[in-house]
């Protein structure tokens, strides 16, 4: 038969029973689905990751104080930033500084009552290194940065109920009323910064008792440097006790991220396959039925002439073009769902062309695998026997 003849016989057993159909569908579907989705997502996510490395830089150090050889912690020079910002390859330097404080809604909220929310001593050059900015309002400037006013990260503003700074928006911050001038954007190499209130270095020196201790000196470098940089940041931030230092790449923190969303779509990926498994072995059962409710069709066909070979391809075309009716659906049930899920992250969706293709071809090759011993069996029916079934 010609391959127009084969498809619309093929069609015709569909068409005839389509509820039943749809079910065998849905099965392959659900399993093209799962495994599109996945790869799609999870190459959202790289995407994301990139866009982000690329906006925000691999080129951030941080330098922490450790501990001391009897375990009591460290203490940073007060030199530390001048000297790191010094360092051939640096090209900006800051620091922050921990208070041992809580910042609250009202001067009424018991102080133990914190939601983890740190008081960071900041420098007026922060956001440069870190690649912070300002979501709303402004940085610490010349005045405020020496006065009673603070910054808010993104999570401290979200967990105080502060959406916009603004002098009347005040906060109670070591026995004293602190005026919001800022709320920042989130710092993906920073996230310290997102948890915590940020107070002029000055302000916190002269107002909250800050004895001036490091906390965290921040280094952004040449993007070709950041080796060389690394390896000498210790022993330049801390002469004297380079062990004691901490030194971190906090880009390393994202890359292993995606190396985990990796391992993590291997696994479902997995899971996928088993569900498309168990679609094929639908479609299988639903040939096998339908040669069994059809044999009298059969009977009639070979009656009229059609052959073993012709039987045989009729069948395996229904089977083909049911495992590809469902393959198709779930391929577009997988895109669909990769943009809604990509879109709520503010990811860039990306659907690899190559994960489509392979649905598609994977799924017509479990319809021939599924299709192939009913074909058989159909075509191998005696003309006799299959006129006299019921």
């Amino acid at each position: 038969m010609p391959p127009a003849d084969v498809a619309r016989v093929g069609a015709a057993g569909l068409v005839t029973r389509p509820l039943r159909a749809v079910l065998a569908a849905a099965g392959i579907a659900i399993g093209v689905a799962a495994m599109v989705a996945v790869v799609g997502i999870s190459a959202s996510s790289r995407a994301g990751v990139e866009r982000e490395l690329a906006a925000i830089g691999t080129n951030l150090l941080t330098a922490a104080p450790g501990r001391t050889f009897t375990g009591e912690a460290a203490r940073l020079p007060d030199e530390a930033v001048e000297m790191a910002g010094r360092l051939d390859g640096v090209t900006g330097a800051s620091a922050t500084g921990r208070l041992d404080l809580g910042v609250y809604r009202s001067d009424l909220i018991p102080a133990g009552e914190t939601n983890g929310i740190g008081v960071l001593a900041v420098r007026p050059d922060l956001l440069g290194p870190v690649g912070a900015r300002p979501a709303d309002g402004a940085w610490l400037n010349e005045v405020t940065r020496q006065g009673p006013a603070l910054v808010l990260g993104a999570e401290a503003a979200r967990l105080l109920g502060v959406h916009r700074a603004s002098a009347d928006v005040r906060l109670w911050l070591g026995n004293q009323w602190f005026v919001v001038v800022g709320v920042l954007a989130p710092a993906p190499l920073a996230p310290e910064l997102d948890t915590a209130v940020l107070v002029g270095w000055e302000a916190a020196r002269s107002l909250l008792g800050f004895d001036g201790g490091i906390g965290t000196v921040y280094v952004r470098t040449d993007p070709d440097r950041v080796a060389d940089v690394r390896a000498l940041l210790a022993r330049t931030v801390s002469p004297a006790h380079p062990n004691e230092v901490l030194v971190e790449r906090p880009s390393d923190a994202l890359l292993a991220q995606e190396v985990t969303d990796r391992a993590l779509t291997g696994l479902l990926l997995g899971l996928g396959a088993v569900a498309l498994l168990v679609g094929g072995v639908g479609v299988a059962n639903t040939m096998i039925v339908s040669v069994l409710e059809r044999r009298a069709e059969v009977g009639l066909r070979r009656a009229l002439g059609a052959t073993r070979a012709q039987i045989r391809t009729q069948f395996l075309a229904e089977s083909l073009l049911l495992s590809a009716l469902g393959g198709t659906a779930g391929i577009l049930t997988g895109a669909v769902v990769t943009w809604g899920y990509a879109w709520s992250r503010g990811w860039p969706p990306a659907v690899p062309g190559w994960a489509q293709a392979a649905g598609l071809a994977v799924t017509v090759l479990i319809g021939g695998i599924a299709g192939l011993y009913p074909a058989v069996r159909a075509a191998r029916l005696p003309p006799t026997e299959a006129l006299a079934a019921p």
